[in-house]
């Protein structure tokens, strides 16, 4: 029978300051409702966040801070660009403008 080879065991890698900092503020994000906030209320709530986060974390710097802070003010915004009907009603015009000159040629080219 082969021996099994005894692997070293896998080293859980503690999260940094850093990390730890990005997941709180995340979960307050979630749980304090400021996805569905204006943005000039974010931008508030966000200050105060930071505040808080800044005194929690003492080892990070004003570098890592700021990090902390553009990474939460980019989990706010949302995921699509949010169109207005004119702009869809301007691109599906262009497209049936293209759409029809195109045809012709086709029908050209197999008659």
């Amino acid at each position: 029978m082969s021996k099994k080879e005894k692997k070293a065991p896998r080293s859980s890698s503690m999260p940094t300051a850093l990390d730890q900092a990005r997941d709180e503020l995340f979960s307050h994000i979630l749980r304090c409702g400021v996805l569905e906030a204006a943005p000039e209320h974010q931008k508030e709530w966000m200050d105060d966040t930071m505040q808080y986060i800044a005194d929690r974390y003492p080892d990070l710097g004003a570098d890592e801070l700021g990090r902390v802070r553009v990474l939460g003010e980019r989990f706010c915004q949302p995921v699509v660009k949010h169109t207005t009907a004119a702009e869809v009603v301007e691109s599906s015009t262009d497209e049936s403008v293209e759409g029809n000159a195109e045809e012709p040629e086709t029908a050209e080219a197999t008659a």
